[in-house]
Parts: structure tokens; C-alpha cells; sequence
């Protein structure tokens, strides 16, 4: 019967069930052959890999034939020198001929045949390797990287993990040439043109005329062959970024391109935030996520970092800049450039012209001296920013992928190179006297000033400013990839100051979620990681709900720290010496009398704490008006009777000297006793000295806090966030979401800064909280638990006084 018929002979598909089995069976039977495929692969490799380790004929073999490269290489420019010194205008012509390089190449759109793809796949079957599975491990400094490489050296899995460091090029790139340019833009752009030179090289060697070739330069270190040597020493031995490049420069290979080649076959790949964190540099770098472990360390400025990474901001002057050099360059080569890339810059330019008239400005008038009529800082949603800019009806996302292929902003640094600078010497005829203008203008740019007339040379200081302001589109570009972010994920924030020049456009990203959405999503596990990541509410809110993660995935582990509890002594201080209650408030700190009483409380301290004392303030200008006024009450000399005085500098390559002079100080002191018991270190939350640096041992006997560094609730940026978050988050605790974002800034910045003393297994410290406000359970709650478990809190100084007498004399003791 029918009904009996029909669950035998087809499937709800109305498939037969023989046809079902046997695609089944295919799909089994082919993926089997694709493990087995990859397994035969792996075992090449690890058999590669193996040989490698074991023979050292190889590696002798590599070399042999690279000096004979190179000995080649050197006759061949001998010849080559000889010939061109016959040939007096021939090399004029061809000098001429170098300005091949600024001109763009026929730009083909997305829509049209994409030529540039899988240059290098061709070369090697090798790089459709399958991505093992790995560890991705990612910090925020190549310091702390290789301080984490180091460690797996030194561990016993150091022999036989495939590990793999990666780095900008920046750190990576040994062609001196492209190392010079020195900013990290221009480095990027120099070696994509050199890359894109060798492949035009490639296809059109037949076809071109001896001329054109001849301006092409290619980077001697990316020949593929070497590259692949560099990947597998990579993989046979545990490497970091210093001794990759110099195996690097020895082996004349890219250590840049030939750790990306070790990703596939690696286990743990080592790489800094914005390589991850950021979607564009992690396609390009080659990083696939799909079920790979990642671990984020010294994650406690995770969310500012995401803020950061994808926000942008860019000066009048900048735009004005910009927008004069791509016009001479346009009037230059509107002969020689093709519609489409004509099209692309009149849109950049009129982008340009509309951003610096929402500033208030002309593009065709100095920036510096065009003064803006209302001063402020207003900001806009991105869709008001567009269509009050009237720029709505251009494609961004266009125009940028324009930008990225076109490389437009690398062409126009090389065309201010040479006639932009007033030493290069222009030979003036027709042509070239249409430069000037931009000589002048970019003059004006340095001097501050519209003065006409002929370029001098500029001042040795002002080489960096030009060094800046030869590329200002690089900058504009970030800009305007930013523009193409959702509407309700950030706002436009126009800063109007005196002159249209000083005046910015910036974009604040508000929705750091939407960027680690990705991350979350592909990965098999996240592990987000840090010494101090109290509070921790903001990951589980702002980043990991918001990007869509399921609660029950999120799992939270605390840990007790090395040291013995009783090595630590905090103390929460509520009033000073003469019964001062300390609350350091906008209102309150700025009094006589709490300025004074702070120095009390440090005058007290220094003579019974040994060693270094470092004390931090919420800000430079407070620290300054509070070291003014000891200075001119006398505290000041008072305090240098017990230690030396030693204050943060605000330049970040100073740091280093204070620091040395500091611990230099306390080690003399400690040795020839006397009255000088150590020194004293004024820093600032949030400085160069509250993050990263260690003040181990006698180097930070005690860490105080002057108030509570709340950040600056009056700046927009942060107004902004405050009301994005009440919009978005959910009441927690009957506090809004503004208020816990306050607090845990705060916080945040307290903890890594009280975290510098305590660095070893047998270190000590106390801790000393000024201000009230702390011993409230909310703010209590949020230090972490190591510290919060041996907190004490004092309403009087007497008995917080005795306390670290007794505490410091009972350590000094036990040495």
C-alpha cells in the first residue's frame, strides 16, 4: 500500500534513501582523504622540521649559496656602474624616468577583475597549509612579549614548541632603505610598492621599455626562497622578535613576511594588541581564528585599546595640507592619469574641502591664519556628520578601498619628497614652477605664519613637524574608515579652537563590542588576563554581552597572589595629623589646608619608612600646584632632610634617567646610613610610572595615593560615553551605568598603581589610601582581593602611624 511505500523509498526531501546513503558515504570518504592528505602534509613537515634540527649540512648549504647571490649580484652592478659612466644623458633622461614611481597605476574597482590576488600562492603549494591548532598569546608592548617568549624558552616545552613572533613592520623590516622612512605609514606603504613593484616586474618584463623598468625598485629581502629558509628556523627553534631579525639580515630573508609563513605549521604565535584586536591587520597578517585558543594578557585597558585602535582624529592644518599637495599633484599628472583615478581624487578633494568647512574654514586660505568664530566642541552622530558635511551621496567605503589599493597616499609623500622639500634641488621650467606654490604653503605650515616669497632651508628642529606634515592624508584615511562604522556605535567630535588650523575632527568609537565580536565569535576559547583586572563587570558588560556571548560561557577565576599575606600592609587614612578630614575633591583639594596636611602626613612617613617611597597624584597640574606650595612653605625642604626628591617628568624619554638617578639614590643611601634615608618619588595615576614599571624591593617600600583619581567627568568624549551607556546597559545594583563606569576608571587606575611595589615572592610593602571616600564598601569592593583582604581602615593618623612603624621596623628585623 502507499502509505507502507512511502517512509521506505524516499525521505521527507522526497529523496530516495539509496541516493542519500551514497552522498553520505561520498562526504565521509572524501573527508577522510582530506585528513589523510593533511596528515601526510604534517608529517612532512615535522620530518622538514626534524632534518633541519638534526643537520647542520643544510643550513651550510643555504649559506653557500647566498654569499654566491650575493657575489653575483655585486659583479652585475659593477657592470652595470661601468656602462651608465659612458652614458652622461642617458642618466638625465632616466632621472626624469624616476617619476614613474609617483604616478598611479590604472585603478580597477571591486566590481571589475580583482588582478592583484594570490600573487604568492602561485609560488609554493606549501601556503594552503592547513592552520594547526594553536595558542594565540597577545600583549600590549614587544617588551612583554619577549619577556613571554623568554619564559617559554626557558621552560621545559621551550625544545619542542613551534613558536612564531609577529610584529609590525616597524620592528621586523631590515631593508635599511624602508627603515629610514622611520613612521610606521610610510614604512607600510614603501614595502607594498616595492612588493607590487616586484609582480608588475614579473608580468611585464617582455612588454616594457628598458626606461620604465629601470625606476622600479624591489626589496632584495623578499625573494620567496629565503623566505621559506627563515620559516622553518623559525619553527625548529623558539625565536623573538631580536634574534628574528638578525637571523633575518644573516640570512638576507624578510622576517617580517617569513614569520607570517610560519603561522599555518606554528602552535603558539605571539603578536601584539593591534594585530589581533584590529580585522583588517589580522586578515592581512594571515591569522585565521576559527576554533584557535587566544589569550589577551595585561587585558586591564582592553576596552580603551579597542576605543582606541578605531578611533581617529585629524587637524585643520592637516586637512588644508592634504588638500593642497593632491591638488598640485593632480595639476602635475592630469595628463597622465587615467579617469577613474581622476574621478577618486576630485572626491577626496571635495571630502577635504567639506570637512575643513565644518571647522569653519577655506581650503584655499592658510589654516593657521584663519580664526575660528565659535569656539568649542560640539559633537554629531556619524549620519548627522555626513549629511550636514553634505558628503552623503559618496560611497566611503569606495573611497577607501580606493585609498588601500591605489597606495595614493605613499605616490603624494613621494611626490612632496622631491618638490615639496626646499633642498631638493627642482630644476625650474614650466612644470616645476607650478610646485612652488606648494613649497610656499608647506613653509607657511612651519613658520606658523603666511609669509610669501622663495623657501629657505628649514630649521633641523622642524624635520619631524615636516616629516608629519608631508603625509598628512595617511592620517585622513584612518579618518575616514572610521566614518564607515554604524551610526549608533560612534559620534563625530568637532574641536573648534582659535584658528581653523589648531581646530580637529575626531571620531570616538563608543561601542568597543562590535570590533571583538568577531574574536568571541570564531574563537574556541578567549582568556582575557591581567595582574589587577578588578573591577571586572566591564568585560562581562561592555565586551562580552554586548558582543553576544551567552553568560553561561563566561567563567571568572581570582587568584591569591605569591607573596604571604603579612607582607603587605594597606591602610585606608581618613584624616590627617591635625584631625584634617582628607577628601580630595575638585572643591577640596586645591585648599591650604589640605595641600599642607598631605605634606604632614609624607613628613611623618618619610622618617620611619626606609628605602623609596613613591607617591602618586591624580594629575601633573595638581602635582605641580602642590609641589609650588611645600616649596614656598618650607614643607619641601623639610621632606628632602629625609629623602631626595625626584619628580615624573612629562616627556617619556626622560623617564628612564629619572629612574636610574632614583634607584642610584636609594642604594647610596642604604649603604652609608646618615640622615638621608632614601628618596621620594612624585608620580602621576595614569603617568609614565603608574603602568610597567616595576619598583621592586627598596625601590617602593610604600605606595600612596592622594585621592581618588576620578576621570574628567567635564570632557566630552566621556559625557558621550556616559550617555551611550545609560542608553544601552542595564541598571546594575541600582546604580546607572555611568556612575559604575566613573567608579571603575577610577579604580582601575588606582589598582595598577598601588600593583608597582609588589613585584616578587618575598617583596613587601604598605599601602596608604588618602582619602576617606575609599573605606566606602562599594569602592572597597573593588580593589583586589589580595589587597582588599588585609585592608584597614583608620579614621585617626596616630594609630595608621603606629601600624607602619610597627610594620616596617618588624621587616627590617627579619633582613
Amino acid at each position: 500500500s502507499p502509505q507502507q511505500a512511502r517512509p521506505g523509498s524516499a525521505d521527507t526531501a522526497g529523496q530516495p534513501d539509496w541516493v542519500t546513503a551514497f552522498v553520505q558515504r561520498k562526504e565521509e570518504r572524501d573527508m577522510v582523504d582530506r585528513l589523510k592528505e593533511e596528515q601526510i602534509r604534517r608529517k612532512k613537515r615535522e620530518d622538514r622540521l626534524e632534518k633541519i634540527r638534526q643537520n647542520v649540512q643544510l643550513k651550510y648549504a643555504a649559506k653557500r649559496k647566498r654569499c654566491e647571490d650575493d657575489e653575483a649580484k655585486r659583479l652585475l652592478q659593477l657592470s652595470k656602474e661601468a656602462l651608465s659612466q659612458g652614458a652622461g644623458e642617458d642618466a638625465l633622461d632616466q632621472l626624469d624616468h624616476n617619476e614613474e614611481e609617483l604616478i598611479l597605476a590604472e585603478y580597477e574597482s571591486d566590481d571589475e577583475k580583482k588582478v592583484v590576488s594570490g600573487l604568492e600562492e602561485d609560488d609554493d603549494d606549501d601556503l594552503e597549509e592547513e592552520h594547526v591548532t594553536k595558542i594565540y598569546y597577545c600583549s600590549r608592548t614587544h617588551s612583554q612579549l619577549s619577556q613571554f617568549v623568554h619564559e617559554v624558552q626557558k621552560s621545559p616545552f621551550g625544545k619542542d614548541t613551534r613558536l612564531v613572533s609577529l610584529g609590525s613592520r616597524q620592528n621586523l623590516c631590515v631593508n635599511e632603505e624602508v627603515r629610514r622612512l622611520g613612521a610606521l605609514q610610510l614604512i607600510n606603504d614603501r614595502c607594498m610598492e616595492m612588493q607590487k613593484n616586484k609582480h608588475e616586474k614579473k608580468s611585464n618584463e617582455e612588454n616594457e621599455g628598458k626606461k620604465r623598468r629601470v625606476s622600479r625598485t624591489v626589496c632584495p629581502f623578499y625573494s620567496f626562497e629565503q623566505m621559506q629558509f627563515l620559516r622553518d628556523e623559525v619553527l625548529v627553534e623558539v625565536k623573538d622578535i631580536e634574534q628574528l631579525v638578525s637571523l633575518g639580515r644573516e640570512t638576507k630573508a624578510c622576517p617580517y613576511y617569513g614569520s607570517r609563513f610560519a603561522i599555518p605549521a606554528a602552535q603558539l604565535v605571539v603578536l601584539p594588541y593591534q594585530m589581533l584586536l584590529h580585522e583588517p591587520t589580522r586578515k592581512a597578517a594571515g591569522i585565521k581564528l576559527k576554533d584557535q585558543v587566544v589569550i589577551i594578557d595585561e587585558a586591564h585597558n582592553l576596552i580603551d585599546t579597542i576605543t582606541c585602535i578605531h578611533s581617529a582624529e585629524v587637524s585643520g592644518s592637516q586637512l588644508c595640507c592634504a588638500h593642497s599637495q593632491l591638488s598640485q599633484y593632480m595639476e602635475r599628472y592630469r595628463k597622465r592619469l587615467k579617469a577613474k583615478n581622476l574621478m577618486y581624487i576630485k572626491q577626496i578633494l571635495y571630502l577635504l574641502e567639506q570637512f575643513v568647512a565644518m571647522l569653519g574654514g577655506n581650503v584655499n586660505q592658510n589654516p593657521g591664519s584663519q580664526a575660528v568664530s565659535q569656539t568649542g566642541t560640539v559633537l554629531k552622530s556619524i549620519n548627522d556628520f555626513l549629511f550636514q558635511s553634505q558628503i552623503d551621496n559618496i560611497n566611503l567605503f569606495k573611497v577607501q578601498h580606493y585609498c588601500e589599493k591605489s597606495l595614493i597616499s605613499r605616490k603624494l609623500f613621494g611626490f612632496v619628497e622631491r618638490y615639496g622639500g626646499s633642498a631638493s634641488a627642482v630644476k625650474t621650467n614650466k612644470e616645476n614652477q607650478k610646485v612652488a606654490g606648494l613649497q610656499d604653503f608647506l613653509l607657511t605650515l612651519q613658520q606658523g605664519s603666511d609669509k610669501e616669497g622663495t623657501p629657505q632651508s628649514p630649521p633641523v628642529e622642524a624635520e619631524h613637524d615636516q616629516l608629519r606634515t608631508a603625509s598628512p592624508l595617511m592620517q585622513i584615511e584612518g579618518f575616514l574608515s572610521a566614518l564607515t562604522n554604524a551610526n549608533q556605535d560612534g559620534r563625530v567630535i568637532l574641536n573648534k579652537q582659535g584658528t581653523v588650523g589648531q581646530s580637529s575632527l575626531k571620531f570616538l568609537l563608543l561601542n568597543p563590542a562590535v570590533h571583538f565580536a568577531k574574536v568571541v565569535e570564531e574563537c574556541r576559547a578567549v582568556i582575557i588576563a591581567g595582574g589587577t583586572m578588578q573591577p571586572v563587570a566591564d568585560f562581562r558588560e561592555q565586551l562580552l554581552c554586548c558582543a553576544g556571548v551567552d553568560p553561561a560561557r563566561i567563567v571568572e577565576f581570582s587568584c591569591g597572589h605569591v607573596i604571604p599575606p603579612e607582607n603587605i600592609l594597606p591602610i585606608i587614612l581618613c584624616s590627617g595629623p591635625s584631625n584634617q578630614q582628607l577628601e580630595f575633591t575638585y572643591q577640596t583639594r586645591d585648599l591650604p589646608q589640605m595641600m599642607d596636611e598631605t605634606g604632614r602626613i609624607l613628613c611623618n612617613l618619610c622618617n620611619v619608612i626606609p628605602g623609596g617611597v613613591v607617591c602618586f597624584f591624580p594629575s601633573y597640574e595638581y602635582e605641580k600646584q602642590v609641589y609650588g606650595h611645600w616649596e614656598k612653605t618650607g614643607l619641601l625642604s623639610r621632606l628632602a632632610a629625609r629623602k631626595k626628591i625626584f619628580q615624573e617628568p612629562k616627556k617619556a624619554n626622560q623617564v628612564e634617567q629619572v629612574l636610574v638617578e632614583y634607584a642610584k639614590c636609594i642604594k647610596r643611601c642604604s649603604q652609608t646610613g646618615g640622615q638621608m634615608t632614601g628618596a621620594l618619588l612624585l608620580s602621576v595615576v595614569g603617568g609614565k610610572m603608574s603602568e610597567g614599571i616595576n619598583f621592586s624591593d627598596d625601590l617602593g617600600r610604600c605606595v600612596i595615593m592622594v585621592g581618588m583619581p576620578y576621570p574628567n567627568i567635564k570632557s566630552p568624549e566621556l559625557q558621550e560615553k556616559m550617555t551611550w551607556l545609560d542608553k544601552t546597559m542595564p541598571r546594575a545594583g541600582g546604580q546607572a551605568p555611568s556612575r559604575v563606569l566613573i567608579e571603575n576608571l577610577c579604580m582601575k587606575a588606582v589598582n595598577q598603581s598601588i600593583g608597582r611595589a609588589i613585584r616578587h615572592q618575598k617583596d613587601f610593602a604598605s599601602i596608604l589610601l588618602l582619602d576617606h571616600r575609599y573605606a566606602r564598601p562599594a569602592i572597597l569592593n573593588k580593589l583586589p582581593q589580595w589587597i582588599r583582604e588585609r585592608t584597614q581602615v583608620k579614621p585617626a593618623f596616630g594609630s595608621a602611624f603606629a601600624e607602619l612603624r610597627k610594620f616596617h621596623r618588624g621587616k627590617l628585623d627579619a633582613l
